[in-house]
């Protein structure tokens, strides 16, 4: 999202046992029914609120070019209630479309966002199922394989950027960035065989915290299984105590980013027996809350909440388990507990937002439909939108 973000080597992917009081598996689409229509009511409010801040041009957050527009828009267009041809929808991606580009990215060029300002966008054209948009469709696709690095780039195979997206054709890859495209890709279509995936699973890779499977110096001795923030430049962690980074000894692993990567390696399809998929699994098994950004320093564990929120959605939903049992033995129904949180964290107008405000966080537009959009992951389906 808006710039950002916490195992074992061989780690089995074992159930641990469930607690003779645990509740039964629910089913993936069920929520009982009385949270069901705390959710709907919830999600009203949120919307009441969206629609209240929708500006003369039909978007949101403009200083963000078409990014929170298509965002609040893909939350309108997945509601029952709304739909892909409400007037809302229609003017807010009309607007989105305003921003399209000759090389077929949809971005605001002088805010050198162009990955994930298109990234978004395709996002939002693709829960639409309109064949007039198709044309863009396939060019945002095209442009954000384009701008991912490789050969093209004389990036070559072992360049820590290699399979990598950043902001722009020109700075540094992020796991950030990366999984963008990737999930932009994935719900717009793109075939798990296309090679984009093959070569975003390099730079993957070389974010995780796995030794036996990432060839990079800072992860010679780190294997807990999660992920960090970049592996260009000799990697990055968003999670240090030390925002300069350097010098540490072991880059920490955390929660967004960690989920991040391990949705990514679901949408490339990945074998859920993969050692790189199961010492990611047994991380969130190890690190599993939704009180914070997992693994976070206790003084930014609360950055980049709502992004967190939102891949952790992604990706169990990705996953397919109605339940995660933890490293205590716990057993989570993730979709009840997620919608639970996030309708404690609403305020009494409707919207949402951080109030440790990094990464955007403080814009309740943008986290307002970062929490609708999980909302709606949690509370349905799994679902494609293609």
């Amino acid at each position: 999202m808006i710039a950002a973000e916490s195992i074992r080597c061989i780690a089995l992917l074992a159930c641990v046992a469930i607690h003779s009081n645990a509740d039964p598996p629910m089913p993936a689409a069920a929520l009982p029914p009385e949270l069901a229509r705390d959710v709907r009511a919830a999600m009203n409010r949120g919307f009441d609120y969206l629609k209240a801040a929708q500006d003369a041009q039909g978007g949101w957050t403009p200083k963000y070019g078409p990014a929170i527009t298509a965002l609040v828009a893909k939350a309108f267009a997945q509601d029952p209630g709304y739909g892909p041809r409400h007037a809302i929808v229609t003017r807010s991606t009309q607007r989105v479309l305003d921003f399209r580009q000759k090389d077929g990215g949809i971005y605001t060029p002088q805010m050198n966002l162009a990955n994930y300002q298109t990234s978004v966008a395709l996002l939002l054209l693709a829960s639409l199922n309109d064949l007039s948009v198709e044309p863009a469709v396939r060019d945002a696709q095209k442009f954000l394989t384009r701008l991912q690095f490789d050969e093209s780039e004389r990036i070559d195979l072992s360049n820590p950027w290699y399979g990598g997206a950043g902001y722009t054709e020109s700075k540094r890859p992020d796991l950030s960035n990366t999984q963008m495209m990737i999930e932009a890709l994935h719900e717009s279509g793109l075939p798990a065989s296309d090679p984009a995936y093959q070569r975003a699973l390099r730079f993957i890779t070389r974010c995780q915290n796995l030794s036996a499977t990432n060839d990079q110096p800072f992860a010679k001795h780190s294997n807990d299984g999660g992920f960090i923030y970049s592996a260009a430049n000799e990697g990055e962690s968003k999670a240090s105590e030390d925002v300069r980074e350097r010098p540490v000894r072991e880059l920490r692993s955390y929660g967004s980013m960690t989920y991040a990567g391990f949705k990514s390696m679901l949408y490339a399809k990945v074998d859920r027996n993969d050692a790189r998929v199961r010492a990611a699994y047994d991380w969130i098994r190890n690190h599993y809350t939704l009180d914070a950004n997992a693994n976070m320093p206790a003084a930014q564990s609360k950055q980049g909440l709502y992004y967190y929120y939102h891949v952790f959605a992604r990706a169990l939903d990705a996953w397919g388990e109605p339940t995660l049992t933890d490293a205590q033995g716990r057993v989570h129904h993730w979709r009840i507990e997620l919608c639970r949180k996030l309708i404690s964290l609403q305020r009494a107008d409707g919207s949402w937002v951080n109030d440790a405000d990094r990464w955007n966080e403080g814009d309740p537009n943008y986290v307002t439909a970062l929490a609708i959009l999980s909302l709606q992951t949690a509370a349905g389906p799994a679902r494609s939108s293609r």
